[in-house]
């Protein structure tokens, strides 16, 4: 794969990350060797950019990646780019928000250990914190990036109001949002934004957790311990819906030679504001048709249609944490 330059950071990596959310069991059971040759294939594949967090499993996702990518991460450091995630605690079986100096400055030593390295080279903010002033925040980024602990400072699920507030301390360099055909808020606002201030944009969810991944029928449903059972998709006339614009994706992908998952990968790099699609898939297929994605190039003409075809579409977001 090509690489891109992410916004201002000036980091160059792939245009396809591998993301690790699944491994942390917000998504069902987790098979930590499936995990690790998952990441293997990611790495196999070119891709030279890994995210992950905190809290995907409290330093479980975390210290997967760092297990799968030992050997590299001792022999050629230089040459992979892992970002992680800081801000949320868990308290009483609940996850809550937590952005204030002390626990980020514990929760950077942690990750440092979980993943086995000396500096992280994106550290973002995961939600924002509305109890502590992100002027805060920033400074605390800020000093430990003078430590030599974190090298780029960005945020994730930020809106545009938040991010110029935290960069009056310290400049956002880098914004993590959900992005996909099936959750286009960010497109009035916040990519606007980010195009203007040369914030690299990583986007999350790009397969719409799962709906875009061209598996799901009208009947599929989800484990207890999988969050999308309380998601939108868990609702019958909404699932119904939902998969039946997914097919008409599917033949409009075929007569391109491409599969559903490819052309929604290939519809978030078409966003001049988007750097990054983050993928998280498990199996080495599926990883494979994804990394595709980077080679597939929509015109104008495909986004009118894709836009025409998403009518009536019902939007299907990440439910956020508690905010304190």
């Amino acid at each position: 794969m090509n690489r891109v330059i992410l916004g201002r950071s000036g980091l160059e990596v792939t245009p396809i990350a591998y993301g690790t959310w699944q491994f942390g069991g917000d998504w069902g059971d987790v098979d930590e060797e499936q995990a690790i040759r998952a990441v293997r294939q990611a790495l196999d594949l070119g891709i030279n950019l890994f995210d992950t967090a905190q809290a995907y499993g409290f330093g479980v996702s975390e210290r997967i990646l760092g297990r799968a990518l030992a050997d590299e991460l001792r022999s050629r450091r230089e040459d992979l780019v892992i970002a992680t995630k800081g801000g949320q605690s868990m308290e009483g079986g609940r996850i809550h928000r937590d952005s204030s100096p002390a626990f980020l400055r514990r929760g950077v030593e942690e990750s440092l250990v979980n993943l086995g390295i000396d500096v992280i080279d994106l550290y973002q903010v995961h939600w924002p914190d509305p109890s502590t002033p992100f002027s805060e925040t920033a400074a605390a980024l800020g000093a430990m990036v003078d430590e030599g602990k974190i090298r780029h400072i960005g945020v994730s699920n930020f809106d545009a109001a938040q991010m110029a507030e935290f960069s009056r301390t310290r400049p956002v360099e880098t914004l993590q949002p959900p992005y996909h055909l099936f959750d286009r808020g960010i497109e009035r606002d916040v990519l606007p934004y980010c195009r203007e201030h040369d914030i690299g944009v990583l986007a999350y969810g790009p397969l719409a957790h799962g709906l875009l991944g061209g598996r799901m029928t009208e009947d599929t449903t989800f484990p207890e311990n999988d969050w999308r059972r309380n998601s939108p998709l868990s609702r019958s006339e909404v699932l119904r819906r939902d998969v039946a614009i997914v097919r008409e994706l599917e033949h409009f992908a075929a007569e391109r030679n491409a599969t559903v998952s490819q052309l929604a990968i290939a519809w978030v790099l078409a966003n001049p504001a988007v750097d990054v699609a983050i993928v998280g898939a498990r199996q080495p297929d599926h990883l494979k048709e994804s990394v595709g994605a980077a080679e597939l190039k929509l015109d104008a003409d495909d986004l009118a249609q894709i836009d025409r075809i998403m009518e009536g579409a019902v939007e299907v977001a990440v439910p956020p944490p508690p905010s304190a």
